[in-house]
C-alpha cells in the first residue's frame, strides 16, 4: 500500500487551513550547520522545512518565515544571532538548536525576554529542573534520557563492566550520569574526551587495558565517526562490544562506518522502521526530496515543525499570545513520528524507548533494526523539581 504524502497527512492531522492574508510569523532557527556536527542541524532545518513546504509555505495554515542562523556550535556566537533575532527582526519564536552548551546560553535570554523556545534536539539537564521555564519545550529528550536508555539497554543485555566515554561538556557529562542511573552494572572506567578531539589513540589502550563486557561512548556527528574507525582500526569490534544510544549510531554514521558498526546495539525514541503512518510518509517524503535516509535529528525538526503548527493553528498566527500557544503546546495536539507522545511536568517528552541493533536486511544493507520496546511513557528525572 503506498503511503500518504506529508501533505495529505497534515491536512489529516488538521493543520491545512483556509489560506489567510496575514504577515508570515517570523521563526528564529538558530543550529549548526558547519563543523564535523553540521549535519546534525542540517537535518534538523531540510525536514523543519519539508513541514513548510507541504502546507506551501504555512504551518497550521499560518504563513511563515524561517529565519536561519549558523551558530558554528559557539555558544557566544548564537547569544548574539539570538539578541539580534529579537531586537532587529522581532521575532518572538525560536527553534533550532542543537547542542546542549549552545541551548544553555541562548534559551535563558530568549525565554526572560517574553519569547518562545521549542526545542527540536538539546535538551541540557539544567533546564529541565529548577531552572525550567513556561516558554521552554523540548520535543527531543533530555542528554541523560536518551543516553540513560543505552544503560537500560546494556542491563538488558547482561553486561556487568563498562567503560564509558563521552566529551568534556554539558551534554557529555549529562550522558555518562544517564547512562551510569540506568546501568546496574559496574563502571570500570570512566574518560571525558575534548570536544574538538580528533585522535583517540590513548582512550583506545586505556579500554584494552581495562578489558570490560562493553564500552559505552558518547560521541555524535563527525567525533563519532572519528571515534568509531579507531576502534575499528585498534582491533577492538568484535573483541569488545559496544552500547551505544542513537546520536553515537545515527544514520549517517551508520553509512559512513559500514561494516564496522555490524552488531553493535543501540537506542532510542526513533528509528526509520516505527510503524506509524506519520513516520511512514515523512521517511517516504524525506528521502525523495533530499536523496538521503533521515537521521533521528530529521525526525525530530519534523516533529517539532508538526508541534509549532498545531500552536500557531490555535492562537491563529499570534505569537504574542504567549500563554495561548503555550496552553495548545501542552495538549500535544498532534501525532509524530515516535508515535506515542505527550510533555511531562518541566514540558519535555514523555514517551517510548527501543532496543535496536545494527545488521544486515535482505538485500545486504546495513540497517537499524528495531528489537523490542524497553522503556513505556518514560519522561525525566528532573521533572519534579520543576515548579510549573
Amino acid at each position: 500500500m503506498k503511503f500518504k504524502s506529508v501533505a495529505c497527512v497534515l491536512a489529516m492531522l488538521g493543520f491545512v487551513a483556509p489560506a489567510v492574508a496575514q504577515e508570515p510569523v517570523k521563526i528564529g532557527f538558530i543550529t549548526t550547520l558547519s563543523g564535523p556536527g553540521g549535519y546534525l542541524g542540517q537535518d534538523i532545518r531540510d525536514a523543519f522545512q519539508l513541514a513548510i513546504k507541504a502546507e506551501g509555505g504555512k504551518l497550521g495554515g499560518v504563513p511563515v518565515q524561517l529565519v536561519v542562523e549558523d551558530d558554528g556550535l559557539k555558544p557566544g556566537q548564537a547569544k548574539q544571532i539570538a539578541e539580534r533575532m529579537m531586537k532587529t527582526d522581532g521575532i518572538k519564536l525560536f527553534t533550532g538548536t542543537v547542542f546542549s552548551n549552545v541551548a544553555s546560553a541562548v534559551v535563558p535570554d530568549i525565554v526572560d525576554n517574553g519569547a518562545l523556545f521549542v526545542s527540536p534536539n538539546a535538551g541540557p539537564s539544567n533546564l529541565a529542573g529548577k531552572e525550567c521555564h513556561k516558554n521552554y519545550f523540548v520535543m527531543s529528550w533530555l542528554t541523560d534520557t536518551m543516553q540513560g536508555s543505552a544503560g537500560q539497554n546494556a542491563t538488558s543485555l547482561g553486561y556487568k563492566r563498562a567503560f564509558v566515554l563521552a566529551p568534556n561538556y554539558t551534554a557529555g557529562k549529562d550522558a555518562i550520569e544517564g547512562f551510569k542511573r540506568f546501568f546496574k552494572g559496574q563502571v570500570i572506567g570512566e574518560v571525558y574526551t575534548r570536544l574538538d578531539q580528533t585522535d583517540y589513540a590513548a582512550e583506545m589502550a586505556q579500554i584494552r587495558a581495562a578489558k570490560p563486557d562493553v564500552v559505552f561512548h558518547f560521541h555524535p556527528g563527525g567525533l563519532g565517526i572519528a571515534f568509531m574507525r579507531q576502534y575499528q582500526q585498534a582491533g577492538l569490534v568484535g573483541a569488545i562490544p559496544m552500547v551505544l544510544a542513537e546520536p553515537s549510531m545515527d544514520h549517517v554514521l551508520l553509512k559512513t562506518i559500514g561494516e564496522g558498526s555490524l552488531g553493535t546495539d543501540v537506542s532510542g525514541a526513533w528509528n526509520t522502521d516505527l510503524d506509524n503512518p506519520v513516520n511512514k510518509a515523512f521517511v517516504e517524503a524525506f528521502t525523495k526530496a533530499y536523496g538521503r535516509t533521515p537521521t533521528m535529528y530529521a525526525a525530530q525538526g519534523y516533529d517539532t515543525a508538526i508541534a509549532i503548527a498545531s500552536a500557531l493553528k490555535a492562537v491563529n498566527g499570534k505569537v504574542d499570545n504567549v500563554e495561548g500557544f503555550r496552553q495548545a503546546m501542552l495538549k500535544a495536539d498532534f501525532q509524530t513520528t515516535r508515535g506515542a507522545f505527550k510533555f511531562g511536568k518541566n514540558q519535555h517528552p514523555v514517551q517510548d524507548w527501543y532496543a535496536m541493533k545494527v545488521e544486515k536486511d535482505a538485500s545486504g544493507n546495513i540497517v537499524l533494526k528495531t528489537r523490542e520496546k524497553i522503556l513505556t511513557a518514560y519522561g525525566d528525572p528532573y521533572a519534579a523539581d520543576c515548579k510549573l
